[in-house]
């Protein structure tokens, strides 16, 4: 599958869907790659209303807790990424880390 990343707005959401590619992701990557751009989870909401179930609209940026899963999927993603958690997991204890980070957020979720 061909995932189109940086998605910031319908007009994108929907060129991106025009194009054929296979999904998308909502992200400012960071704050690192697009210095001023508007914080993913306001563009979220902009975003499903141009294209939810006409393609997966996956969720990037910002997911530090079960909180900001439960956000984004509130909002209308379809799935979301986690990037910096296992990493923080990683730094500090190798596997066991990332397994202790991944495991407390599936705990958290756990309503």
């Amino acid at each position: 599958p061909l995932l189109l990343k940086g998605i910031q707005s319908g007009q994108d959401a929907q060129k991106a869907l025009h194009l054929g590619v296979d999904g998308i992701v909502v992200s400012n990557h960071a704050g690192r790659q697009v210095d001023g751009a508007i914080a993913s989870l306001d563009a979220l909401p902009e975003v499903v209303r141009a294209v939810k179930g006409k393609i997966p609209i996956l969720f990037d940026s910002g997911i530090r807790s079960a909180a900001d899963v439960f956000k984004a999927l509130a909002l209308g993603a379809d799935c979301v990424m986690i990037g910096r958690l296992w990493v923080y997991g990683l730094s500090i204890e190798g596997e066991t880390g990332v397994r202790h980070v991944l495991r407390s957020l599936l705990a958290e979720l756990d309503i």
